[in-house]
């Protein structure tokens, strides 16, 4: 069964305050994506998520995917495989959506590629609560503790 995952790239101030507070990024997004038309939610997630410049990102994957898999690009659909391993990636304006059997399989055949790219990508599950970043930060955080994001408060 494959399973679906959103990537969402997000600003440097939000990546480095939250990036040991990843729960409270799962809660946002996965609140916003149940409840879209929230304007309060819509409006944070339009601050703190950045646009996937299309042009750019399929012509990076494509210089830099595993060459020993197989690349089909297809204007915002791009599917990668090799041997038994296959991921299908959707790239959108605020987010990328990919489908995969494994994480082990997007490990190695589309996240090398994405590391490259941009850092600061933030990674849900859609059917389960699998989620995090991709890649290590590389600064401590400078923001006070007291700053939120997001509260159930």
């Amino acid at each position: 069964m494959m399973q679906e995952y959103s990537i969402f790239w997000v600003i440097d101030e939000i990546a480095k305050h939250y990036f040991h507070k990843s729960h409270l990024l799962y809660l946002f997004y996965r609140d916003f994506q149940n409840d879209p038309d929230r304007e309060d939610l819509k409006r944070q997630k339009d601050y703190i998520t950045k646009r996937f410049p299309k042009e750019i990102l399929t012509s990076h994957i494509k210089n830099n995917y595993e060459k020993r898999s197989n690349l089909n690009i297809k204007d915002s659909e791009i599917e990668i495989y090799k041997d038994k391993q296959y991921i299908a990636l959707h790239i959108s304006e605020k987010h990328l959506k990919f489908r995969c059997k494994t994480l082990g399989d997007a490990e190695e055949l589309l996240f090398p590629a994405l590391r490259q790219f941009q850092l600061n990508l933030f990674i849900i599950g859609e059917n389960t609560s699998n989620y995090g970043w991709i890649s290590p930060i590389l600064a401590t955080s400078e923001y006070p503790d007291e700053q939120v994001l997001y509260s159930y408060l």
